[in-house]
């Protein structure tokens, strides 16, 4: 899912988290102690854990909430409010580039999907289902497709159900198939530069999207290797029954007609990685591949211009007839990014005012007492964000909650925030569909039909590479230096 970003170096910026930078000495009041600190924190979790993971209200609210308390203690501590307003406006400020590639995102996938860019992957990937290898098949074509959608969610309500049915008719044992589409669509997912996780992930870090992706693939990439290899050995005794599925020859006949498809296509992604490898700007990139998307859509696609019009704007309109086809096509626009941005303020609102009460600064005095080492960072940082992951049940503040208090700590040990990023990102937001009363566990269980404890065991890349993690923390491979003050321009 989607639970985004580079910036291009062309455009000035300064880290987009508010705690990334050294926090400043409080303006008005004086400085809070360690246990007066820690309660906007104490504060949050228990907004988070009841509110969101009992009550599921809306996280942006409980942010909000979370930041009124903040600020009234700022009150009490004898800080102003206009202090403690501009220390939000300044957060939200450094976050604004970030924002604007969030948005050029959302036009980029409302664009690829109405010019069949999209489609034709989705479509080609399920083309390589192979009826003796179904587990590592499924979740090899999971990954493909949630690459190419950038929705782990989609891609599990949509092609991850058709395998279900596949398994259930073949006899296969439904945990480790679930298990397999899990473990793929979350790699796609976390893999996909359309993503808002990963786009996410670099936002609250002050990373680089395309370095934190290259980045990932150090862990990533050997931990669905070794999932691959299991499914492989695992699911030859399962024979070589010949794979029948209704939903599949439907999702697989109603692309085939509702969308012409040709090499063409192919093109908005090549302006794409073109601009990645070349270490271009990303902003003109996804503007040129969806204004080039937008002119396939209307000469190969023959849509009109107003439809791709909406599409950049909201996602396509259902155009197929068919649910489960429209329902996993029903991607991107500027307005699928709304809820993720709302989060983003919120999460920075909160921070800014952390930061502007001397909050922030006295925890983090406090935090680098149990950081002296690499290794005891990242075990840390896993640790915070595999219990935001347990407490809150969210992707997104799963990576918030640590990146915020441990940004700094980052840059202080002269690491790379491509590193931060990438913890967080796969300690938290990766993890959490492995958690039963999460919002991805609900959603997972509902939509195939099978339990979390179930399928846990079996999506091995969840949690291989966040063992792998840990390891790279000890032997302190792959964890970068940092060479660059701003770490959002490519190459950091």
């Amino acid at each position: 899912m989607d639970d985004k970003t580079a910036h291009p170096s062309a455009e000035p910026t300064a880290p987009p988290n508010p705690s990334q930078a050294a926090p400043s000495a409080p303006v008005s009041g004086k400085p809070p102690k360690f246990g007066v600190a820690l309660i906007p924190l104490i504060a949050m979790a228990l907004l988070l854990g009841v509110g969101y993971g009992v009550y599921k209200i809306k996280a942006q609210v409980l942010l909000v909430a979370a930041a009124s308390i903040t600020a009234f203690m700022g009150l009490l501590l004898g800080f102003k409010w206009k202090d403690m307003e501009r220390g939000i406006v300044d957060s939200i400020h450094k976050a604004m580039p970030a924002i604007l590639i969030m948005l050029s995102v959302g036009i980029l996938v409302g664009a690829w999907m109405a010019s069949g860019t999209i489609p034709m992957v989705i479509y080609y990937g399920l083309k390589l289902i192979s009826p003796k290898f179904f587990l590592a098949t499924a979740c090899l074509v999971c990954s493909v497709v949630a690459v190419a959608s950038g929705t782990s969610w989609g891609t599990i309500g949509t092609v991850g159900v058709a395998f279900i049915g596949i398994a259930m008719g073949l006899g296969i044992p439904l945990g480790p198939a679930a298990g397999a589409v899990v473990a793929g669509a979350y790699f796609g997912d976390k893999m996909s530069p359309l993503s808002d996780i990963p786009n996410l992930a670099t936002v609250i870090s002050g990373s680089n999207l395309f370095d934190h992706i290259k980045h990932m693939m150090w862990s990533a990439v050997p931990a669905w290797l070794a999932g691959l290899v299991i499914y492989f050995v695992v699911g030859l005794k399962y024979g070589a029954a010949a794979v029948q599925s209704d939903t599949l020859d439907l999702i697989l006949g109603t692309l085939k007609s509702s969308f012409r498809f040709h090499i063409l296509l192919l093109l908005p992604m090549a302006v794409i990685f073109y601009f990645a490898v070349a270490k271009k700007p990303t902003i003109p990139a996804m503007i040129l591949s969806s204004l080039v998307a937008a002119a396939l859509a209307v000469a190969v696609q023959k849509i009109p211009l107003t439809v791709v019009a909406t599409a950049m704007n909201s996602g396509l309109p259902a155009r197929t007839g068919v649910e489960v086809v429209d329902k996993l096509l029903a991607k991107g626009g500027m307005m699928s990014m709304m809820e993720t941005q709302l989060i983003a303020f919120t999460a920075f609102a909160f921070g800014g005012i952390m930061q502007r009460t001397g909050c922030l600064a006295v925890i983090l005095e406090r935090v680098m007492k149990f950081t002296k080492h690499v290794w005891s960072l990242v075990l840390t940082t896993i640790g915070a964000a595999v219990l935001s992951a347990m407490i809150t049940g969210s992707s997104y503040l799963s990576m918030i909650l640590p990146a915020d208090l441990l940004a700094p700590v980052f840059k202080k040990k002269n690491l790379a925030a491509k590193n931060l990023s990438r913890i967080i990102e796969e300690s938290g937001a990766i993890i959490v569909p492995l958690i039963p009363w999460s919002m991805a566990g609900v959603y997972i269980t509902g939509t195939l039909g099978v339990s979390t404890f179930s399928y846990l065991p079996w999506a091995f890349m969840n949690y291989l590479s966040v063992l792998m993690l840990a390891v790279f923390g000890f032997t302190k491979w792959t964890m970068s230096p940092r060479v660059r003050e701003d770490e959002t321009q490519p190459g950091s």
